[in-house]
């Protein structure tokens, strides 16, 4: 059985000020670019048999510019609904919430159209797309790769090690960078993180 390639997307502007990039719509900025070129060589030492993407621009320019054009676009991949908090910093939150942390707390309900996630409830969306990556493993013709977000990925990686969402907490994840999930004795493992060429 293949492994789990899981490919942060390159650097946004949002990302380099700190705003919460939930469901805002933003391209990668140049150095973007120049990471998810750069990631090419090292997601293609792997035989991949099944790609996935976010709907999100950044994403499936990253999906593009590594060589996979074609990934399937999947709405499971999204990067975490905050609510009140898109486009907010961290530092901004803590003013009004000092002891505030996403991975415990959740966010502020946000306006109809994305009135934001509990931590269970990115779980939840996780163990759903695990549930994909577990099918196209079991086709047995290479790892899986998927394009997407920080804070969705590192619930996505506690979900795989049998963690609670809040486990994400404990997987800081870069842009621009590939990480793979293994196993070893037929358990769940981290066999690499944060990989730039």
């Amino acid at each position: 059985m293949g492994d789990l390639l899981l490919v942060r997307h390159g650097e946004t502007e949002w990302s380099l000020s700190g705003q919460h990039t939930g469901w805002t719509d933003i391209p990668l900025t140049d150095n973007g670019r120049r990471q998810a070129r750069s990631l090419a060589p090292l997601v293609g030492g792997f035989r991949i048999g099944a790609a996935f993407t976010s709907p999100l621009r950044r994403a499936r320019e990253t999906a593009e510019l590594v060589g996979f054009p074609d990934a399937y676009v999947d709405p499971d991949l999204r990067e975490w609904d905050y609510g009140a908090y898109e486009g907010v910093t961290t530092v901004e939150i803590h003013r009004t919430r000092p002891d505030w942390y996403l991975f415990t707390d959740g966010v502020a309900p946000g306006p109809p159209e994305h009135p934001g996630e509990s931590p269970e409830q990115v779980g939840e969306r996780a163990d759903r797309m695990l549930a994909k990556v577990d099918a196209a493993l079991a086709n047995n013709e290479g790892s899986v790769v998927l394009f997407a977000h920080s804070h969705f990925l590192r619930v996505l990686t506690a979900r795989r090690l049998g963690l609670p969402a809040s486990g994400g907490s404990m997987f800081l994840l870069a842009t621009g960078t590939v990480s793979r999930l293994s196993t070893e004795h037929g358990r769940p493992v981290v066999a690499s993180w944060n990989l730039r060429p």
